[in-house]
């Protein structure tokens, strides 16, 4: 008996054996095609496939492909598209095998919205099914959205993680990882990312929102806060975060523009919409009472910003959208992004059975390359709990910034936050607080952050000590030669209090040295370099400077900067000593006043010349004395601090500045009275599909009597590298005004033309254009042609005047030129219009600039 059970046992053995190997000889069963109108030959996208009798299936994606695997040995495959026959087609079990189908068009299509009947034709808007619904989501959108209602209030909370994607075992197996094997943890292999990730950040946001219509107000107030804290000396938290929430905004499906990895998208349902997209009805649901059309849409052109996915519309009158899913087109102009995934999900209000938002995700993987290699995968998640419509808060709520931080320690922050999450954490959620803290006491990490700071910021950190930075340590010009320069500043670890910072230069031309040192005195106990800026700094310098040369985010004696076109001999040592008082607000409106000793003697080329009886007669040096007070307001305004420079990161805010300067006459050896006030107002403006503007309008206006030196000396570009902020073609010291006015257009179009060109789209660059206008005077007190006992204009070796004013004409320059070479290279085609006959200048020239964008 036991050998009969023995020998039974075997038999079940070898028949599961055979049935496991039988079911794996059809588990690798591939069907892919490509799905068309039998008659238009036209593709179909987001066809139904699934197999008769499961729910096992996918759908064609935008170009009316698609690919499965079956696991099973299944025969029969369906397709199904509203407004077409179903067709069933076989498949030989255990192949890989290509399926190209046809669909007839069906004379049948939905009941719930206003259909036409008669066969598919070619793709228009007029006629559409699809196209008349979108048009009633468009113009039902008012109603839907949220500032619909006189007053809104809502608890809201955001989480917001970073990780490295597409970790490879040959990467984890690295000897650089081999300690930090704690970092690695598995996820759904579905998830944007791939299976093995490496958590690098989180934070969560816990806040009470409220909003009121009349008059229009937004107000935030951040009840618990929990974030990742890496070490500041490495990484400037406050403005990666600000950065990385810039490019993870809310998506309101319901506004036109949708702003995304710094780009703006033209939302499904846009006003203008269904010129961009195509609409089709691909399925019809229920959702307890509620009857939904699927409407998935795709992008007309697929290089264009635009979305592709699908909408999931009410039927119930009110035609509110209750869900979405929304992707990008794998040919989409937009740099680094492999997959992109973003899901609304809306709730209905019982009291008025309008459809609100429940939750949003938002999932990017970035990489280098599209197809592999190890990224960086971003996640944002946003949920809203107890809506509370039409019910006025007091108005003491809407008071102040739009957004409040709670005044309460971080730790409580943290604490309320837990207590309060709207869903649970996954456990590499979970652990990466306590990873990131494990991994900054590590040793090798410290070093390889030490490193990397110092190739990127230019530093290199000695506890309160920092040496740099590191691009200013070597340079070269026609004054000094060969220079040669050594600096640093104290860090927090010394005090956040005080401030120290200096640096030693040596020109082996002129063999003088030059130097700067300067104190701050932090007044809020913060950094000087953090957000709300609020110190007080006195410092001197002794240094070269090029005469209408201003310089935005980087150090004038950057070794790129040496390399510079035309004569460059008109230099000025400087000797200046100032004193600065800088107070920023959280409203970011911000005053500064200051007074400065600023000692002028010209060098290499340039000579201070007056006339006496007909002669010149040197002047060795200009010295003036002048208190100033700067206003600043920059509403709403986001930026990415570094090391020495904050750069701010466009939004569509515009940003106002008013600076007034007054020169005083006798003190410290003065010799000058004037006023100078100036004005500038920038802002970006957003075309949609045609791209953004970036417009600066500046002007200035000099009262009083001062030489050339002293006059707005306009902001001229002699290197080969193309400057936003200055005149392209205009040569060092050209022109000179005591009253100015200026316009700056600075547009790109974000390949809107070049994306429609055959072939040339593939190259996915972006079109840009640029005006740049100057007009201005000087007033006879001022000009040396009058006045001979004023400075007298400067001349080359031939005794050639080479400063001028701009009484005849405008300055004008324009360029166009194309971005996104190599994702990172933005070349201009230069002209200049006016002065043409001035020496040393030329009509046409070609600028470049580096550029990291999305």
């Amino acid at each position: 008996m036991k050998e009969y059970n023995k020998y039974q046992y075997i038999r079940n053995v070898l028949v599961l054996a055979l049935t496991f190997l039988s079911f794996l000889s059809v588990a690798q069963t591939v069907v892919r095609g490509v799905v068309t109108d039998a008659k238009t030959r036209e593709t179909l996208p987001y066809v139904s496939i699934i197999i008769p009798g499961t729910s096992l299936g996918t759908r064609t994606d935008a170009d009316g492909r698609y690919s499965m695997k079956i696991s099973g040995d299944y025969s029969k495959i369906s397709f199904t598209y509203v407004g077409y026959n179903q067709l069933v087609r076989s498949v030989v079990p255990g192949k890989e095998q290509t399926l190209n189908v046809q669909l007839q068009a069906s004379a049948k299509m939905l009941n719930e919205v206003v259909v036409k009947s008669g066969r598919r034709k070619k793709y228009r808007n007029k006629g559409n099914p699809a196209v008349e619904l979108i048009e009633k989501v468009i113009e039902n959108k008012p109603k839907n959205r949220l500032e619909g209602y006189a007053f809104t209030e809502y608890e809201k909370y955001e989480k917001l993680s970073f990780a490295l994607s597409h970790i490879s075992q040959d990467f984890r197996d690295k000897r650089v990882f081999k300690n930090y094997q704690f970092l690695f943890k598995q996820q759904d292999s579905t998830a944007v990312g791939g299976e093995t990730i490496m958590p690098l950040y989180m934070e969560e946001t816990l806040s009470k929102n409220y909003f009121r219509k009349n008059p229009s107000k937004n107000k935030s107030i951040v009840l618990g806060k929990k974030k990742v804290d890496f070490d500041p000396k490495y990484i400037d938290q406050q403005g990666v975060s600000a950065y990385m929430n810039r490019m993870y905004q809310d998506i309101d499906i319901y506004d036109n523009n949708i702003a995304v990895v710094s780009n703006q998208f033209l939302s499904p349902i846009a006003n203008s919409a269904p010129l961009f997209y195509l609409y089709f009805i691909t399925d019809t649901i229920s959702r307890g009472d509620t009857k939904l059309v699927e409407l998935s849409f795709a992008p007309r052109n697929k290089g264009d910003m635009l979305f592709q996915g699908k909408l999931y519309v009410t039927l119930d009158g009110n035609y509110a959208v209750e869900g979405a899913y929304l992707t990008v087109h794998k040919n989409i102009n937009l740099n680094f992004v492999r997959q992109f995934e973003s899901q609304l999900e809306f709730s209905k209000n019982m009291a008025d059975g309008h459809y609100l938002l429940s939750k949003s995700t938002l999932s990017i993987d970035f990489g280098i390359s599209k197809n592999k290699g190890t990224g960086v995968v971003g996640e944002r998640t946003v949920s809203f709990k107890d809506y509370k419509i039409n019910q006025p808060a007091p108005d003491s709520v809407y008071e102040g910034p739009p957004v409040v931080i709670a005044k309460t320690t971080d730790d409580k922050k943290a604490v309320v936050l837990e207590q309060n999450r709207h869903e649970v954490l996954t456990q590499a959620e979970a652990s990466i607080y306590k990873d990131i803290d494990s991994l900054q006491n590590m040793k090798s990490f410290k070093r390889t952050a030490e490193l990397v700071t110092f190739l990127f910021a230019g530093y290199k950190g000695f506890g309160p000590f920092e040496i740099g930075p590191a691009n200013t340590f070597y340079s070269f010009n026609p004054v000094e030669g060969l220079r040669l320069r050594l600096g640093g500043r104290t860090t927090p670890e010394l005090s956040k209090r005080y401030y120290f910072e200096t640096y030693a230069a040596y020109g082996t031309r002129d063999e003088k040295w030059k130097y700067f040192g300067s104190a701050t005195y932090s007044i809020n106990n913060k950094s000087i370099y953090a957000f709300p800026q609020h110190y007080l700094r006195t410092s001197y310098q002794r240094d070269t400077k090029i005469p209408g040369q201003e310089l935005q985010f980087v150090q004038e004696d950057n070794f790129l900067l040496s390399f510079k076109r035309g004569e460059n001999d008109k230099w000025l040592y400087n000797d200046l000593w100032r004193i600065d008082y800088v107070h920023e607000y959280e409203n970011h409106f911000s005053y500064s006043i200051g007074f400065k000793n600023w000692r002028q003697t010209p060098a290499g080329g340039l000579r201070y010349n007056r006339l006496v009886n007909n002669d010149l007669v040197p002047i060795d040096r200009i010295t003036t004395s002048e208190v100033s007070m700067e206003l600043r307001y920059a509403p709403n305004e986001k930026f990415y601090q570094g090391k020495i420079y904050r750069v701010p990161v466009f939004g569509p805010d515009p940003i106002f500045t008013l600076r007034y300067t007054q020169g005083i006459k006798g003190i410290l050896g003065s010799s000058y009275n004037y006023q100078n006030v100036t004005g500038n107002v920038q802002k970006r403006f957003y075309l949609s599909q045609l791209g953004y503007s970036d417009v600066t309008v500046e002007g200035g206006y000099i009262f009083g009597n001062a030489p050339f030196a002293l006059l707005g000396i306009h902001r001229a570009n002699q290197t080969y590298a193309y400057q936003l902020n200055s005149y392209n073609l205009m040569n060092f010291l050209e022109f000179v005004s005591d009253h100015y006015a200026s316009l700056n257009i600075d547009h790109s179009f974000n390949g809107f033309f070049l994306n429609k060109m055959p072939l040339i789209r593939r190259l996915k660059l972006r079109e840009v254009v640029s005006f740049k206008g100057l007009y201005g005077g000087l007033r006879q007190e001022n000009d040396p042609l009058s006045h001979p006992s004023s400075l007298q204009f400067p001349v080359n070796d031939e005794g050639i005047r080479t400063t001028y004013t701009l009484e005849k004409q405008p300055y004008i320059e324009g360029s166009v030129g194309l971005a996104n070479i190599f994702k990172l290279l933005r070349v201009d085609l230069v002209k200049r219009f006016t002065y043409l006959d001035h020496p040393d200048v030329a009509e046409w020239g070609v600028r470049a600039r580096v550029k990291f964008d999305f």
